[in-house]
């Protein structure tokens, strides 16, 4: 049975930092590609970050450009998402995805998620 389990959420202040964690079990991260998906309240789930599976390539929202670094240990099964700089409007849960075939944003591609971990940033 395939997991994903994030962690390292929580309630930050603006222009904090956090570093996400996702877990995997039951499939080896090295032969996914790994996504990183947000939403807020009242929103749709949108992108924030792709590593490939050598973790050579990496891709990031606008939203997230120069404050979002995605990160892999194949050896510890782990992505990470390391956010700097965080606003109030990176407010949401955030999901680690696994998708076997090829880079993309549309969440549709993915084939197994996490349950997500809330980040919230206060002003």
């Amino acid at each position: 049975q395939v997991q994903l389990v994030e962690s390292g959420g929580g309630l930050v202040q603006a222009e904090g930092s956090l570093r996400l964690s996702c877990a995997a079990s039951g499939l080896t991260l090295g032969n996914d590609g790994m996504g990183w998906f947000r939403q807020a309240p009242g929103k749709e789930r949108e992108f924030v970050s792709y590593i490939s599976r050598g973790g050579s390539n990496t891709y990031y929202a606008d939203s997230g450009k120069g404050r979002f670094t995605i990160s892999r240990d194949n050896a510890k099964n782990t992505v990470y998402l390391q956010i700097n700089s965080l606003k109030p409007e990176d407010t949401a849960v955030y999901y680690c995805a696994a998708n076997s075939r090829y880079y993309s944003d549309a969440s549709r591609q993915y084939d197994y998620w996490g349950q997500g971990t809330q980040v919230t940033v206060s002003s």
